[in-house]
């Protein structure tokens, strides 16, 4: 909004010359959305423990160093959500298609991750809404979003360390609704503990914001040989407001979490790096920045199918954190480990652009 109301005096006001730069949008975004998040932190928690008794329904079949959360306030997503809008409407180019999309996957999967928040806390059961209508409806909206995508984008995808684009024509639709359920599925299994989730979200968000700026830039595009997609460069503005987002939440999130962001956040958040990537035609990418994700999904199919094959676990408990806690890791050996992981995997992510 800000760019759509100021660049255009920049003929009698110079200095209005800045909001024509992406970078420095993308800053500000970032700025915005960390301080609104941690200011408005301290209210919002409140008015979540006023507002949800018991709150976070704790599953008693998990590490028993979990009991002791029974009672913290969840639904923290919705602070991420209202600060990445916020600053997304405040500095981005609001003509720009891809913003929009951006905003319709992050607020339908989040209105999809507060259904079953919603559920939670009402039946005071960690079993919210059941896993076929939580699908049905990450499909509507991630359905509209990839529908939208193919109209504006070219059916390829982007091979990481090799000069190829796969050409997948009509299946494009799909494979970017795969890529969308599957990411933000993937988050949400990763937020398992306090900042696991919202941290490598923040690093991934940083490798996106790189990528979608270059991508969106034809010399520094040509140069990479990475795909060409005019306007997509406005997605970094998106990303750093996702980041300020996450970083502001991390500050009452951290070991020991005053509040948890719930499926709202997780779903939300997941579907919104999907969305990104998939703009840029960067899924492959997306695979080695979120690979943390990845390894926490990967873990829970290798645990379902082993039992249902064989009868045995493969850990003592999925996702895979679990199963360190359960060796005896202190959470926040956990928590920090992992983010190390995920630190790696961001900046190997990174390193592709330039290994073709």
């Amino acid at each position: 909004m800000l760019y759509n109301l100021l660049y255009p005096l920049s003929d009698q006001f110079s200095f209005l010359n800045l909001f024509q730069y992406i970078t420095f949008r993308t800053v500000y975004a970032l700025v915005t959305a960390l301080a609104v998040c941690w200011l408005s932190g301290p209210l919002f928690i409140r008015w979540l423990r006023s507002n949800q008794g018991k709150g976070q329904p704790i599953r008693d079949d998990g590490p028993m160093t979990h009991l002791a959360k029974q009672g913290t306030p969840t639904m923290g997503g919705l602070l991420i959500i209202f600060a990445l809008a916020i600053s997304t409407l405040l500095w981005a180019d609001l003509r720009n298609g891809f913003v929009w999309l951006a905003l319709l996957v992050t607020f339908g999967f989040g209105l999809t991750g507060w259904l079953d928040d919603y559920l939670k806390l009402r039946r005071n059961n960690p079993e919210g809404l059941s896993g076929r209508r939580k699908l049905m409806l990450q499909c509507l909206f991630g359905g509209i979003a990839a529908a939208g995508l193919s109209m504006m984008t070219d059916p390829v995808v982007d091979i990481p360390f090799f000069n190829q684009q796969w050409h997948i024509g009509w299946w494009y639709p799909l494979f970017v609704l795969f890529v969308l359920v599957g990411t933000s599925n993937a988050v949400n299994l990763t937020d398992g503990l306090d900042g696991l989730a919202v941290a490598p979200t923040c690093m991934v968000a940083v490798a996106l914001a790189v990528v979608v700026y270059l991508a969106g830039h034809i010399k520094f595009a040509t140069y990479l040989m990475i795909p060409h997609v005019p306007g997509a460069g406005e997605l970094a503005v998106f990303c750093g407001a996702m980041i300020g987002a996450c970083l502001g939440f991390l500050w009452y999130n951290t070991y020991p979490a005053q509040v948890f962001m719930g499926d709202v956040g997780a779903l939300s958040l997941g579907g919104a790096l999907g969305f990104v990537a998939c703009a840029v035609h960067q899924q492959f990418l997306l695979a080695i920045a979120g690979g943390l994700f990845v390894l926490e999904a990967v873990s829970v199919m290798i645990q379902v199918a082993s039992f249902k094959l064989t009868g045995k676990r493969v850990f003592r408990m999925a996702p895979i954190h679990h199963h360190y806690e359960l060796k005896g890791w202190p959470e926040p050996k956990v928590i920090v480990r992992f983010w190390i992981i995920a630190i790696l995997l961001a900046l190997v992510a990174l390193s592709t652009l330039k290994i073709r």
